[in-house]
């Protein structure tokens, strides 16, 4: 099962700003990615075409499960 943390932020122009991680430490910790999440923020760590991210408007955890068939 892969999986990937996915930070969702908001612009100067209002857009959203999707960062994704994938394979995250298990557990997830809820405090460890607010933090984080503050800091890029306050740091100015990204940028976007709708100029420097402002504000948090979210986290998830995507799940989705691969299964390869095999061709014989």
């Amino acid at each position: 099962m892969a999986k990937t943390l996915e930070l969702l932020f908001t612009n100067q122009k209002g857009g959203t700003v999707n960062i994704s991680l994938d394979e995250p430490v298990d557990p997830i910790s809820p405090a460890v990615v607010n933090a984080a999440m503050d800091t890029i923020v306050s740091e100015g760590a990204f940028t976007s075409a709708g100029g420097d991210l402002i504000s948090k408007k979210g986290a998830r955890v995507i799940e989705r499960n691969v299964t390869d068939i095999e061709l014989g």
